[in-house]
């Protein structure tokens, strides 16, 4: 079967080319009536418009890049899935780039993308949206831009994020309710904001309920399984370790209950386990974990949303902070301090 043309949507429409364009570029002026029959003769065709002849006709690439530099797989799963529903409600592809490098070579990195797909504008996730030179840049080239997560909440650019301080105070406090005292925190990539917000919430939440903050309960991760086994290894060999753990997100605290098995330490009578993000990985462990809902996939959707309407409208300097949500399951639970 030959592939349909946009001459053949006409021709079965009854109408001019022009008409099938603007109505497949979702543009005003076409009566309903016309629209509607444009669109159920492109259906039952079977038609799908080529991305190169639309980006011709409209001076656009339809694309949508979204770059990372993020070791959780399970988050990034989630922003892209984000992404890419927005960007199909408005008939856009969505590029995903894996950034390397700091300084100058990320620069060139990023405006090799854009140089090289012609991309319409970019989603920056963390840690990439704290990167004041890559800011500078991209203003530089004038394109259009929204940060996810990002560090400096002055700057022009639209961005989208979560009270990550907040959420993480809020964990601990429940931890604190179930009666835990000696509560273990993995700390998260130190290149990334987020990490140091989550925290800045622990501390606040043992300071505030009168308990201390004990340097020694606090190791440093990296936002992978590898780096929360390893940290959980350190925290359980202390003299009197700690009866709750709160790792930085899931992929570290799916490596604290892979270290309380090594040492026949059952979850949660013995031991508690937290996390954070609410990515796939809690659900599929077992004791699924207690955990923050991240709303990854809305935060994906969002600065989508916001960057899809900045190239209709040209507009600037949109912001959404978007809610988190406690999420308890059977990882965690009452202290044992016998």
């Amino acid at each position: 079967m030959s592939r349909k043309t946009i001459h053949d949507v006409a021709r079965a429409a009854g109408v001019a080319i022009k008409t099938v364009s603007r109505v497949l570029n979702d543009e005003p002026n076409v009566r309903p009536e016309t629209r509607a029959r444009v669109l159920a003769a492109a259906e039952q065709l079977h038609y799908l418009p080529s991305l190169s002849a639309r980006s011709l006709a409209g001076r656009r690439s339809y694309l949508i890049g979204l770059i990372y530099e993020n070791p959780s797989a399970n988050y990034l799963v989630d922003l892209q899935h984000g992404a890419m529903a927005r960007c199909r409600k408005e008939k856009f592809r969505l590029f995903v780039h894996q950034c390397s490098g700091q300084g100058d070579d990320l620069i060139r990195d990023v405006m090799g993308l854009i140089d090289q797909t012609h991309v319409d504008g970019l989603i920056v996730s963390s840690p990439l949206s704290e990167s004041l030179p890559l800011l500078a840049a991209l203003g530089q080239r004038a394109l259009p831009f929204v940060r996810i997560a990002p560090g400096d909440l002055q700057h022009s650019s639209p961005y989208v994020d979560m009270d990550d301080a907040g959420a993480a105070r809020e964990m601990t406090e429940y931890l604190i309710s179930e009666g835990h005292r000696r509560i273990g925190f993995i700390v998260g990539h130190p290149n990334h904001l987020a990490s140091s917000l989550r925290l800045r919430g622990f501390r606040t939440a043992l300071e505030q309920r009168g308990l201390g903050f004990d340097p020694g309960f606090v190791k440093q991760g990296y936002f992978v399984f590898e780096s929360g086994l390893q940290a959980a290894r350190e925290l359980l060999s202390l003299p009197e370790p700690p009866t709750a753990i709160f790792a930085s997100n899931d992929d570290m605290a799916a490596g604290v209950l892979l270290a309380a098995h090594e040492l026949a330490i059952p979850v949660p009578q013995r031991l508690s386990v937290a996390g954070f993000d609410d990515t796939y990985i809690s659900r599929i462990v077992w004791p699924r974990l207690t955990t923050v809902h991240q709303p990854s996939y809305d935060l994906a959707f969002c600065a989508t949303d916001l960057l899809l309407q900045s190239l209709k409208d040209g507009g600037t300097g949109r912001t959404a902070r978007l809610p988190y949500q406690l999420i308890r399951r059977e990882s965690t639970g009452p202290a044992n301090l016998e």
